[in-house]
């Protein structure tokens, strides 16, 4: 097995816990390692950090296995997997949440989402490309799905030398599986959704509006395929207008309405600034403003952009919002860190003369575990706000 050195000091990141080594941190290889290759990574002076999966082709050159010396075997990799669903097992519900959570699961690159008796791969580096046959063994004896897919529509995959692969990777896969998330039914296409056909993220955030929708009007802005309208919906709101700017997004939230029963929600196919700036000009008003927008920025060059975008929006949901309304605002833009999200709707608040009382600061389910050491691994951020208009 080939070891990597790595540059002097680079040691510093990998004791404090973060899961990846760039490529500029590399001073030699020792051996000959090939692409996708497990290799050995020690320090300057020889001592041993990790074992990791390594691909000189990107600038995560390598990716962090295991912090002890020692072999990754096919038996590792059903123990981390086996790990990753015990550790959901303690407060969620198998048939509705993520799996596996990348590094914060120990299995780098590495997303697995459960929908129901189906369960949707994402595999996005070269280095555990090499374990998806076994992963996907292991899925099958701990959760006995009716099958796997992979959506390997991802075009990091190319960055990493892999071609973007569809299909079903264990038993048989129907287009759309029905899923049944805090109480709340939905369709979701595992085969041509958004990445793995349904957001699980929000999942314990949409659970935590009940208290402020009950009997309001509620406007629900970029609603996708209806989760946070029906979940005001489900808990007692007197009407739910969503908001997407895809019609078949919009076709799709009207099913899942329609699969729960509900017939005090609508969907408007629009462009969400358009509408929020429309509705603003008429003097709508409404009593829970709800913003969960796709992320704005994919890179850190883009955040000052990003963050006036994220402004405009919540601006004119606090202009919308009756006084003593709620303002449910969310970004799961990476690079947006907690502290950069929380400044731009403070902005938006002194802006729209406006004063904020949180009720809320919210992140990611539990299903998607944080790595302290790894701030990239908390993406999400969703905050809860009374806005106070005669302040």
């Amino acid at each position: 097995m080939a070891d990597i050195i790595l540059l002097p000091g680079k040691e510093k990141r990998v004791w404090a816990g973060h899961p990846w080594i760039f490529k500029s941190d590399i001073a030699r290889a020792k051996g000959d390692p090939a692409p996708g290759d497990t290799v050995r990574v020690t320090a300057s002076n020889g001592r041993f950090l990790a074992m990791a999966a390594y691909n000189p082709a990107s600038q995560i050159a390598l990716r962090i296995l295991s912090r002890r010396d020692g072999e990754i075997s096919e038996a590792f990799i059903r123990s981390r997997v086996r790990r990753a669903i015990e550790y959901r097992k303690t407060f969620a519900d198998l048939r509705s949440c993520r799996l596996i959570f990348a590094e914060s699961d120990g299995l780098p690159a590495v997303i697995v989402d459960s929908f129901g008796d189906v369960l949707v791969l994402q595999c996005l580096c070269l280095g555990m490309e090499k374990y998806k046959e076994t992963i996907c063994d292991a899925l099958m004896d701990e959760m006995r799905p009716r099958g796997i897919y992979e959506r390997g529509d991802v075009p990091v995959r190319e960055l990493e030398g892999l071609k973007q692969v569809t299909g079903v990777l264990r038993g048989e896969v129907p287009d759309r599986v029905r899923m049944e998330e805090n109480g709340v039914r939905f369709w979701v296409d595992v085969k041509q959704g958004q990445k793995t056909g349904f957001f699980l993220d929000q999942k314990e955030n949409r659970a935590a509006i009940a208290p402020f929708v009950r009997g309001k009007r509620v406007l629900d802005c970029f609603s996708h395929t209806g989760s946070f309208a029906l979940h005001a919906a489900k808990y007692g709101a007197g009407e739910v207008t969503g908001v997407d700017i895809s019609e078949f997004a919009c076709e799709c939230a009207r099913e899942n309405a329609e699969l729960n029963g509900f017939s005090n929600v609508r969907f408007v196919a629009a462009n969400a600034f358009d509408f929020l700036k429309e509705q603003c000009a008429a003097g709508e008003q409404y009593d829970v403003v709800i913003l969960d927008p796709p992320a704005f920025t994919k890179t850190r060059a883009a955040v000052e952009a990003a963050a006036r975008g994220y402004k405009e929006i919540n601006l004119r949901g606090m202009k919308l919002l009756r006084d003593g309304g709620y303002l449910v605002t969310c970004s799961c833009s990476q690079h947006m860190l907690p502290g950069q999200f929380r400044d731009v709707v403070l902005s938006a608040a002194r802006d729209a003369h406006v004063q904020l009382f949180q009720a809320e600061y919210r992140t990611q389910g539990r299903d998607h575990p944080i790595l302290p050491a790894a701030p990239e691994t908390q993406y999400l951020k969703c905050g809860i706000f009374r806005v106070d208009k005669n302040g």
